[in-house]
């Protein structure tokens, strides 16, 4: 206990990009390297050493979008954390460890009928957690829903699990509510993003038959036919009835069915999300990962005619995290190859450089370096 700190040195949001409300000038955000204190920890909860925490494009919509966090600035942001519990929990002290997302609270009516997945008193790191996030060396949590990383290989650091706290485990509640299985046909929509290439290599690796991915980085979209992805269609300046010839093509060249197919919306733009309802046919199923601030009309009947179904999915059960390890551990999920480590030190810079470019060729953690 010796060495446990008084203090979590933190990147904090001080401040989110805001306008100015008599010029309509957009004020950049302050991210602020500060000191806030290590609470007194209460019964079940621990104190995590973070490995490394995720870049997630959440993140992204709290700092420059206006996106509101329940936790009012200053705040630290960060919702992807992997890391070694150094105190609290004796039974959980010296163990690795991928802190869920969001922390269901355990005791509501909907976390008691299994959808605590949107339970509405969550924890939400980085957002709902107080002051605290991943972007730090600590982080205090409770205890009940941590997931222990077991058996880890030598070749893969630590901070490279941070990334299935949401990236890899989110698409994998969608999989569970649309119910894909051996013989499903998949379309996956933002299939380059940092969700996206998770949500294809899931999809395959729960039994689906055939998986489409659809974006607009062609580089990116060739590399995931070694990653789930049977065939790919490229839909940069191209209309939506252009990707649907492409996607006709698709099925009649490999005799397979123009009904029932589970499209995965998970680039968030308004563009995507047109082109998931215009792929929305016979008993099929649309579920919508991705978050975007746009809107689109639709003609709701048309889920009447064709027997079809929306779904919309939030964060993962803790529960299931166990299950996505194990894919990991696999190799059924490959996560190395999609990642690339920075001090934390970049991250204003990082933030920077992946709201301008949008989704990297490589999803960016960031290790702490204090």
């Amino acid at each position: 206990m010796a060495d446990v700190p008084k203090t979590i040195k933190t990147w904090q949001m001080v401040a989110p990009w805001r306008k100015n409300k008599e010029t309509g000038e957009k004020i950049p955000g302050q991210l602020q390297l500060t000191e806030i204190p290590v609470p007194e920890l209460k019964e079940g909860d621990v104190l995590v050493k973070i490995a490394g925490c995720g870049v997630c494009h959440t993140d992204l919509g709290f700092f420059f979008d206006a996106v509101p966090t329940v936790t009012k600035p200053p705040l630290t942001l960060g919702h992807e954390v992997s890391g070694t519990v150094v105190a609290g929990d004796p039974k959980w002290i010296g163990k690795e460890v991928l802190i869920p997302a969001v922390l269901p609270c355990r005791k509501c009516e909907l976390c008691k009928t299994g959808r605590g997945n949107r339970c509405l008193n969550q924890m939400f790191i980085g957002c709902s957690h107080g002051i605290y996030g991943g972007n730090s060396d600590y982080i205090p949590v409770p205890s009940l829903d941590l997931c222990e990383i077991k058996n880890r290989p030598s070749t893969r650091p630590l901070e490279n699990y941070s990334v299935a706290s949401d990236a890899v485990t989110t698409p994998y509640q969608a999989m569970i509510k649309a119910k894909v299985g051996i013989g499903d046909n998949v379309i996956v929509i933002g299939a380059t993003g940092g969700v996206g290439l998770y949500t294809a290599q899931i999809a395959k690796a729960m039994g689906a038959d055939v998986v489409i991915g659809i974006d607009i980085a062609e580089q990116k979209l060739q590399k995931m036919l070694n990653y789930g992805c049977d065939f790919v269609i490229m839909n940069k300046d191209k209309s939506n009835k252009d990707v649907m010839g492409e996607y006709r093509a698709i099925c009649k060249a490999n005799a397979l069915p123009n009904y029932g197919w589970k499209i995965f919306e998970v680039s968030g733009n308004k563009f995507g999300q047109a082109l998931a309802l215009d792929l929305l046919s016979f008993t099929g199923t649309m579920v919508q990962i991705g978050y975007g601030l746009g809107s689109i009309d639709f003609n709701v009947s048309r889920l009447m005619a064709f027997d079809a179904q929306i779904i919309g999915t939030w964060a993962c059960l803790p529960e299931y995290y166990p299950h996505v390890l194990s894919l990991i551990h696999s190799g059924k999920i490959q996560i190395d190859p999609f990642l690339e480590v920075r001090p934390m030190s970049t991250i204003a810079a990082t933030y920077d450089e992946v709201h301008k470019a949008g989704s990297p060729e490589k999803r960016i953690v960031l290790k702490p370096d204090f």
